[in-house]
């Protein structure tokens, strides 16, 4: 296939090398240009000097940016990846951005015959390295057809769950019980550490019964270190809470522990930790103590 990919963070990047890995003809757009060029070098493939450039003649043009306004600027205008795709194609949208803009972004894409799914993605950097994303969908059934196979090239999991939008708020599901567990870890290692108890003799047990979970799994250790330069940085988190946080109070749900969370993520930011990976309420637990 001829692919395009906009935006190589760290997530964006690897992902694209998986593309380019798998045989497909890949060409690359970035905001810093030297990232795009840096890219080419490793893996091949082409760079374009604008998102409309990139997606010229792309079966499929996918997309990985900030938020959204950084995905308005790269899809949409005389220089967006719109601007440059033909009839038939189709745009996946990678970014965790709110419902309203995959609608928005749906809209837009058919006015022109092209093909829209919102697919925001779970598993971090690791998880893009390694190709073993979770991709959560929204969209029509046949534009998703076409672009599943190449979402596959770097994910263990691709699932369509309903129509445009439906892919943004699966991923707020994801990050609802994702801010409650790595909460759940921080009280319960900190409560062990306290009690005398060797915390990671106590996970090594709980760990194989009903407490088990992916962050204690592959967090405890590095939040019993104190090491939190790694995974997906708590500044992040907070923009996808807000995100979430706005969706609930527009359906009028009540989401008290995900509100809570973010508070204390906003604590995390104030000592200094808006980079550090979002199992860092760890360290915003021991410092309240020391306080």
């Amino acid at each position: 296939m001829k692919l395009a990919f906009i935006g190589l963070g760290v997530m964006g990047y690897p992902m694209a090398g998986h593309w380019q890995a798998a045989g497909h003809s890949v060409t690359v757009y970035n905001r810093n240009p030297a990232r795009a060029a840096e890219w080419v070098a490793q893996h091949g493939g082409s760079v374009a000097d604008t998102p409309a450039q990139a997606a010229a003649g792309a079966d499929l043009v996918a997309v990985c940016v900030g938020n959204d306004d950084d995905v308005r600027a790269v899809v949409l205008g005389e220089q967006g990846a719109l601007a440059g795709m033909q009839a038939g194609a189709v745009l996946v949208d990678h970014t965790t951005a709110s419902a309203e803009l995959a609608r928005e972004l749906e809209a837009a894409c058919a006015a022109l015959q092209v093909g829209f799914v919102d697919a925001p993605v779970s598993g971090g950097q690791a998880g893009a390295e390694n190709g073993v994303l979770t991709v959560m969908c929204g969209g029509d059934a046949e534009v998703f057809a076409k672009a599943e196979p190449a979402l596959n090239d770097y994910a263990r999991c691709v699932r369509l769950l309903g129509p445009a939008g439906s892919g943004q708020l699966a991923k707020m599901v994801n990050q609802i019980c994702i801010a409650g567990v790595v909460q759940g870890l921080s009280e319960g290692l900190h409560f062990a550490r306290k009690a005398g108890l060797d915390p990671a003799a106590v996970v090594e047990v709980i760990s194989q019964g009903a407490a088990q979970s992916w962050q204690m799994e592959n967090r405890y250790q590095t939040m019993l270190a104190g090491e939190y330069e790694h995974g997906f940085a708590v500044d992040w988190m907070r923009k996808d809470l807000a995100i979430v946080l706005e969706q609930a109070r527009q359906m009028g749900v009540t989401l008290p522990v995900t509100e809570q969370v973010d508070g204390y993520y906003a604590d995390v930011q104030a000592m200094g930790g808006g980079r550090w990976d979002t199992s860092s309420l760890f360290a915003r637990m021991e410092q309240s103590d020391n306080d």
